[in-house]
């Protein structure tokens, strides 16, 4: 405190009560976060007690990430600590995101050994945004029921479900899941098969039929094909039209083996197994005993 009876502290002074390097004080007073209180007789700065708090909290702020554009609008009444650090916090989870994204593409990466131009594709894909990846499967829902009135609306929540999305903390494995999840709806013969299959719903549905009744059939349909197989029960043999029958009723048979084997296809068993490991959960069986019990089953009586 220099000996004049005015309590000033010259910036050495600040310095060593603070710990603080002259060079730090002299850049964040140079910058407008700590203007001097006074100046000496020889032009030299000048600070009080008011000066020492003020320090305390610019380092404090600096501590916790803020920048001194921050600290000048909280330091000059435009801004409050809080609503700052609530600026702070949400620029922070972006960040953490954005890493845990990138360390879980590099972490595939690794694993799959995969090419510079596989890298690409994968760490564009993985850092889509929220709402990039919805427009994605906007899309992908939009030219799958576009004009389907009569599809099951059930159907589409479900789907609409099962295309997921990747969560914020997304694990290696739900990175990987995600990006050949979001290749396989943007590729446009598999939205052609989807959409066929759709169209092969919405055309066995008249405009009274009820929410629900597609999952109801696959439903009885695993139920009844898996009590077939469990009696051993042979597809081409004459037991197995009884079994048809109890499932199909009257439906046309050839429209229901068109739409079952459309259903069936290969790709749609893994948009399966993949949209589940996006969401975090095992892949839910696919039934393919089941359904290829039936499959042949139609087909022996198609032949015959």
């Amino acid at each position: 405190m220099i000996d004049d009876g005015t309590g000033f502290l010259t910036i050495g002074e600040l310095s060593r009560s603070t710990g603080l390097s002259v060079r730090t004080i002299r850049y964040w007073s140079d910058e407008g976060a700590l203007p001097p209180a006074g100046r000496s007789a020889g032009g030299y700065r000048l600070y009080d007690a008011a000066s020492a708090a003020r320090l305390e909290l610019i380092r404090t702020l600096r501590e916790l990430g803020l920048g001194l554009d921050d600290v000048r609008r909280v330091l000059g009444g435009e801004t409050t600590v809080a609503e700052v650090a609530a600026a702070h916090v949400a620029a922070l989870d972006a960040q953490i995101r954005s890493l845990k994204v990138t360390r879980a593409v590099l972490s595939t990466v690794a694993r799959r050994g995969s090419s510079a131009q596989e890298t690409t594709l994968m760490n564009k894909l993985a850092r889509l945004s929220a709402a990039e990846r919805g427009r994605i499967i906007d899309d992908f829902m939009e030219e799958t029921f576009g004009g389907l009135d009569t599809a099951d609306p059930d159907i589409r929540t479900r789907l609409r479900f099962d295309v997921g999305d990747l969560p914020d903390d997304p694990t290696p494995e739900q990175v990987d899941a995600w990006v050949e999840l979001a290749e396989l709806i943007q590729d446009r013969g598999f939205r052609a098969r989807m959409r066929e299959t759709i169209e092969f719903n919405a055309a066995g549905r008249g405009p009274d039929a009820a929410p629900g009744t597609s999952v109801w059939f696959m439903s009885r349909l695993v139920h009844l094909a898996g009590e077939a197989l469990e009696r051993g029960v042979d597809p081409e043999g004459p037991e197995a039209d009884a079994v048809l029958a109890e499932l199909l009723g009257d439906l046309d048979r050839a429209s229901v083996l068109a739409r079952m084997e459309s259903a069936a296809h290969a790709e749609m068993a893994r948009f399966r197994e993949l949209s589940a490991l996006v969401r975090g959960m095992d892949p839910l069986s696919a039934h393919r005993e089941e359904f290829a019990w039936v499959v042949a089953a139609l087909r022996a009586q198609a032949d015959r």
